[in-house]
């Protein structure tokens, strides 16, 4: 059985992938930045066989992740911070926030995480990128920013690590039917808007991002690696 662990994966993108690992026979570890017991809830729910906390803007938490979950076959990087806000007016706060947990906690869990799927001789780690490395949103400029960084790392850690049975590819999923966008989404003006910037019309559902991830960290994707996969229902074109 192979086992998974999968940041922000209480709700939204990363509940769902959850979910769809669990189905497939996968030992999945939840994650929470800092509620043990929303993650313990959410573990319970879809079966999943562990659930941590670890705050993705603490250094040191950051670092005591692994003795918490041990070694893991699969590594989903998916939580993220987001501050919609003009350039000029994103605080200090703001701006660290988004680089520590975006883009400093991935670099330093494949860090951790990495030596022993080397030694294993298999590993899939799957950053969750976003269309906003291509589309450029005004309020958005940070996290577009860090997301971006996360894609070039991704390149340039998956050809290091790929003669050791290792791939490392990102997946850029669109507008999505989260949390975060809920106030969007149930807002008719705010919907339209952005739905009209969709070839396909709608909004994404977390579901639909799951098929690539399962592929992905199946032996099916093998071959697949250095990948940015944008699921985004044409809004990058």
């Amino acid at each position: 059985m192979k086992k998974v662990l999968i940041t922000g994966s209480t709700q939204g993108i990363g509940k769902s992938i959850a979910t769809a690992l669990v189905a497939k026979g996968y030992e999945v570890v939840v994650h929470c930045s800092k509620d043990l017991e929303k993650a313990e809830k959410v573990r319970k729910e879809i079966s999943a066989s562990k659930a941590v906390v670890c705050d993705l803007s603490d250094m040191a938490d950051i670092k005591s992740l692994y003795a918490k979950t041990g070694t893991v076959d699969c590594l989903i990087l998916n939580a993220s911070v987001q501050y919609k806000n003009k350039w000029t007016d994103v605080s200090e706060s703001e701006f660290d926030n988004q680089i520590d947990v975006n883009f400093k906690s991935t670099f330093f869990l494949m860090q951790d995480y990495l030596p022993a799927m080397k030694e294993k001789g298999f590993g899939r780690v799957i950053t969750i990128g976003s269309v906003n490395q291509y589309r450029n949103h005004p309020e958005l400029t940070i996290y577009s920013a860090t997301k971006c960084a996360v894609e070039g790392l991704v390149r340039n850690i998956a050809k290091q690590v790929a003669p050791y049975g290792i791939t490392v590819n990102n997946v850029a999923p669109g507008a999505i039917l989260t949390p975060r966008n809920r106030s969007v989404y149930d807002d008719d003006n705010a919907r339209e808007k952005v739905e009209s910037l969709i070839p396909i019309g709608r909004f994404g559902e977390p579901e639909d991002i799951v098929g690539a991830i399962v592929l992905l960290c199946s032996e099916q994707g093998s071959y697949i690696t250095g990948a940015d996969i944008v699921i985004d229902g044409g809004m990058k074109l």
